[in-house]
């Protein structure tokens, strides 16, 4: 199965007085692999995409296993694979690990609409390749 795989950085900012990445931080770790996929692998910044195209994929539910804490200098690799590729909703899959160790275990699926307005639209053709290059099962 091909995936998208980038790393991240535990920041000493990102840890609570435990020493572990505060949980919330962790959804702020999922969007950078997020922001990484399209610019790395779909091949549009999606700061261009949400200013220019006026298109953007909000988050419409997730789930997130947290298996063990990550933290300060950790440096997570983040595997992103899809599950789901819709009309307009996207469902994408994204594994942390560090030294091989699952850390974080995410499921989130996003839909596709359209700026202003958030009204549901069919995801770009071109767009949608990208993503069946890196659906699990495949």
């Amino acid at each position: 199965m091909s995936a998208f795989v980038t790393q991240l950085k535990v920041r000493f900012g990102d840890v609570d007085p435990a020493g572990i990445v505060y949980f919330p931080k962790i959804y702020d770790y999922i969007h950078e692999a997020f922001e990484e996929l399209w610019d790395e692998h779909v091949g549009a910044r999606y700061y261009h995409l949400l200013l220019d195209r006026e298109v953007g994929f909000p988050l419409v539910h997730s789930e997130v296993d947290f298996r063990r804490p990550l933290r300060f200098g950790d440096r997570p690799l983040v595997r992103v694979t899809c599950t789901k590729l819709g009309r307009s909703s996207l469902g994408l899959h994204y594994v942390f690990t560090v030294n091989d160790e699952l850390c974080v275990d995410a499921h989130m699926t996003v839909v596709c609409v359209s700026l202003p307005g958030l009204k549901s639209r069919r995801i770009p053709d071109e767009t949608r390749e990208r993503f069946e290059a890196i659906m699990e099962g495949q």
